[in-house]
């Protein structure tokens, strides 16, 4: 008997460090490639304008097909989809760093998208239905969402090493030996799970599909060509069109792909409110930031990449100890105040000023960081409590939804604010200028006009801060005012998970 429960917790690690290892892969795939730009621009001629198709494919893809990667788990066994989405992105990674034009690599990129659609909410699945609830899954939640949280700080971080020391295909090869070694371990490291009767809501798969695609493909469309293009607001109308067309499908449909009732549980759909408002605020720390770093302070990309070092290593120890305490205190403690934490870390970035040095970043990366480790975990835990076997999917595919969507409006949203106040506080010191470049010898005006510019940037970037600050505090009101507190679990006994303990 010892002997056959060695034999399970030994599975239970390696299942964990199989699904952990996954998802890091899928998220480091969100921010590594940002680092290579410069260089696959170089080398595949792509224009200013297409070269953001490098990331927006990938997003546009993996955004738009994350509910329908995730029913599919529940429907033809999470095991089996979980290993098509992996051999999916490393077999596209691999082609990836084989392009040798735009096309073929905008292709690699896309299927990419598609098998991180199924993989990663396949992945959350999997926690939940491979740990008993208490103990057990608190403890993979954590690392779990650890690697969700930290994936994209860590991108930057290898992306910026595999950069300066190899090549921009490096960012997409560094996946197909890790993708090979999970495809060897998933056979025996995870158990299939039952597969549901019900038959796949074609009419309900392809109507979200489709609309949540042409919704993040506005909002890809917005920092380019505004909010008022009209082909942009062409595009989110017919998003619109074909969501509410979903919904009425889903309202009449015997076999739902979603469950409109799904969404009834208040601390559910609470909850994925906030990983909406959280993701525009987390995204838009990485973003500009990383511009702020590279641009202003004249950061290496290995160097920048470095220097958000202090946010993985926040969110891995702050997870740490949430996933023990939430057995004493239940969720919702952590997800009020998580919120504000990272609210006051955004808040405090804000202060930097074009003479900033690295400890003015240093305080808000940490505060940011302690502030996603509090939330993160009781958001994905918060997200499958009380959820059969064959919703869990549904309800990991929603939550990783929210974050995409979240972040990809957010970020739309900030970066037309940005711009806005970058070009407002230019009009306001153009007298100045104008002024100056009559009074003092050309070579000082030029300085003068390109201070101003330095300034009016970081002036930018304070207001996306501030602004980030705010989607934080409306995810802190929304977690007071909608989520409630669930029963609290405690097993009778503890299964140490190596990596977590």
């Amino acid at each position: 008997m010892p002997a056959k429960n060695n034999e399970n917790t030994h599975n239970k690690k390696l299942a964990l460090m199989v699904i952990a290892a996954a998802q890091l892969m899928v998220m480091l795939d969100l921010t590594i490639v940002n680092i290579a730009l410069p260089s696959i621009q170089r080398e595949l001629a792509f224009s200013t304008t297409n070269l953001a198709w490098v990331i927006d494919a990938y997003v546009l893809t993996f955004g738009g097909l994350l509910l329908l990667g995730g029913r599919t788990g529940d429907l033809f066994g999470k095991k089996k989809m979980f290993v098509v989405g992996i051999a999916l992105f490393t077999a596209s990674s691999l082609l990836g760093g084989l392009a040798t034009d735009q096309a073929w690599l905008l292709a690699a990129r896309t299927i990419q998208g598609i098998g991180a659609a199924i993989a990663s909410p396949t992945a959350l699945s999997l926690v939940a239905t491979t740990f008993d609830d208490g103990s057990q899954r608190h403890k993979a939640m954590a690392l779990y969402a650890g690697m969700s949280a930290a994936g994209g700080a860590l991108g930057l971080i290898l992306g910026g090493v595999l950069v300066d020391f190899f090549s921009w295909r490096w960012v997409l090869f560094v996946n197909v030996p890790i993708g090979a070694v999970l495809l060897l371990l998933s056979p025996k490291a995870l158990r299939e799970t039952s597969k549901s009767d019900d038959r796949l809501d074609l009419p309900g798969a392809l109507s979200a599909s489709v609309g949540m695609a042409l919704l993040v493909y506005g909002l890809i469309r917005v920092p380019k060509s505004g909010w008022a293009n009209p082909t942009t607001l062409g595009v989110f109308l017919s998003a619109l069109v074909v969501l509410v067309g979903f919904i009425l499908i889903e309202a009449k449909s015997d076999r739902p792909l979603m469950p409109l009732k799904f969404l009834a549980n208040r601390n559910r759909s609470g909850g994925y409110l906030v990983m909406l408002l959280l993701g525009g605020a987390m995204l838009s720390l990485l973003f500009f930031l990383t511009q702020f770093l590279q641009d202003i302070l004249h950061y290496s990309p290995i160097d920048a990449g470095f220097a958000y070092l202090p946010l993985p290593m926040m969110v891995a120890s702050s997870s740490i100890v949430v996933s023990r305490q939430v057995r004493r205190f239940g969720t919702r403690p952590f997800l009020t105040f998580g919120p504000l934490v990272v609210a006051l870390g955004l808040f405090w970035a804000s202060f930097i000023t074009a003479n900033s040095s690295y400890p003015s970043i240093f305080g808000p990366l940490v505060t940011v960081g302690l502030g996603m480790g509090l939330t993160f975990v009781t958001l994905t835990l918060n997200a499958v409590s009380a959820v059969s076997s064959n919703e869990s999917g549904l309800a990991s595919a929603l939550l990783n939804t929210s974050q995409q969507v979240g972040g990809s409006l957010g970020l739309a949203a900030l970066v037309t604010l940005m711009a806005t106040s970058t070009t407002n506080y230019l009009k306001s010191a153009h007298v100045i200028i104008n002024t100056a470049s009559k009074t003092v010898p050309t070579q000082m005006a030029t300085a003068i006009a390109n201070h101003a510019l330095l300034v009016a940037s970081v002036h930018g970037y304070q207001e996306a801060f501030k602004a980030g600050s705010v989607f934080a505090i409306l995810a802190f009101l929304v977690a007071a005012s909608v989520i409630r507190s669930a029963p609290k679990s405690i097993p009778s006994a503890e299964i140490l998970i190596v990596g977590i303990d």
